[in-house]
């Protein structure tokens, strides 16, 4: 394993996307935090991220061999999807959640809409046995894959020893989605002062706006300060989703989701944790105007979050300026079959 972490932004301009595809460096950028992952616990190597990256695009891990990790999470959209509002799952069922996107893992210090699982290698547990899903077993995988030969290669040479457990499936999964890094937008340019990162105006003026009415649930770096609000959504009279009360039972938590960050957010569409809006402009609208008032409600938007027309075209602008197309577009993490 190779983690590293850049002091002089021109090092790190020129290094971080240049990677021969058998080198695995997770790379901490300039004025981040360190890391919560714990990477002791699963040194990262190229031949179990290449196995992680395998498994990931491959639907053996659903009950009926039709629905991979990236049929919800692909990587042009920051790997989620953003043709239906819920998960869908095997048999065509319908998720009750849209799902989030995957990148910057290693900061997550919780995971899922909802706060329900707290380890990145043992997340995928949750979209595997769930019934709408891919309505399977780690016992079921592990079965399938100690009869390929293929496998049984991937395993040895990742691990020096053919023998497949739900162990090793689970942990070459989180060698790979942990590498999901985002760090080179325009904004990201823009704050190392690189070429590339020159901002308009309107831009500038959306970054400001942002900072004083955004930043304190959308923290920079990460954009999400990775914790849990009710943001005055009316509640979907269908689905009936509590959030986080779910997981904790409190009544302080009804009603509220995971701060999703907000980078890449241009291209992630649908939002919320139901799907419900369709583009940026219908999201800035209801913090605008549509917040409903209750008793979880994030102190936060008690009056909402003013916004004029001109303010929400270029706070869009500076959301615009938060995709990192070389992460959208690494070939690192397409699917390769070895």
């Amino acid at each position: 394993m190779l983690l590293t972490a850049f002091g002089g932004a021109l090092l790190f301009a020129s290094f971080a996307f240049c990677l021969p595809e058998d080198e695995v460096r997770f790379v901490v950028p300039p004025n981040w935090p360190q890391p919560v992952y714990n990477f002791a616990s699963n040194p990262l190597n190229a031949n179990a991220f290449k196995l992680g990256r395998s498994l990931f695009f491959d639907p053996v891990l659903s009950r009926d061999s039709t629905v991979s990790c990236v049929s919800c999470h692909l990587q042009f959209t920051g790997f989620t999807h953003v043709d239906h509002s819920l998960s869908h799952g095997v048999n065509g069922l319908k998720g009750t959640r849209n799902s989030l996107t995957l990148f910057n893992l290693a900061w997550n210090t919780s995971f899922m809409w909802d706060g329900g699982v707290n380890n990145l290698e043992v997340q995928p547990l949750n979209p595997i046995t769930s019934s709408v899903e891919m309505a399977s077993s780690l016992k079921d995988i592990v079965a399938r894959l100690n009869k390929s030969v293929r496998y049984k290669r991937l395993f040895y040479l990742a691990y020096n020893d053919s023998a497949i457990t739900g162990q090793k499936v689970l942990k070459a999964l989180a060698q790979f989605t942990v590498m999901l890094e985002s760090y080179n937008s325009k904004y990201d340019k823009y704050m190392r002062k690189e070429p590339g990162g020159e901002m308009s105006e309107a831009e500038l003026n959306g970054l400001a706006i942002y900072r004083r009415k955004c930043s304190s649930c959308h923290s920079e770096p990460l954009f999400t300060n990775n914790g849990f609000e009710n943001n005055g959504l009316v509640p979907d009279t269908a689905l009936m989703d509590i959030g986080r009360a779910k997981i904790t039972g409190a009544r302080v938590d009804y009603f509220k989701f995971r701060v999703p960050t907000l980078r890449n957010v241009a291209v992630s569409h649908p939002y919320m944790h139901d799907g419900r809006f369709r583009n940026l402009r219908q999201v800035l609208d209801h913090y605008s105007e549509g917040i409903k008032q209750s008793e979880t409600l994030a102190r936060q938007l008690k009056n909402g979050i003013p916004l004029t027309e001109e303010e929400k075209e270029d706070l869009t602008l500076f959301l615009q300026t938060l995709t990192d197309r070389d992460f959208l577009f690494d070939l690192r993490f397409r699917n390769y079959f070895d």
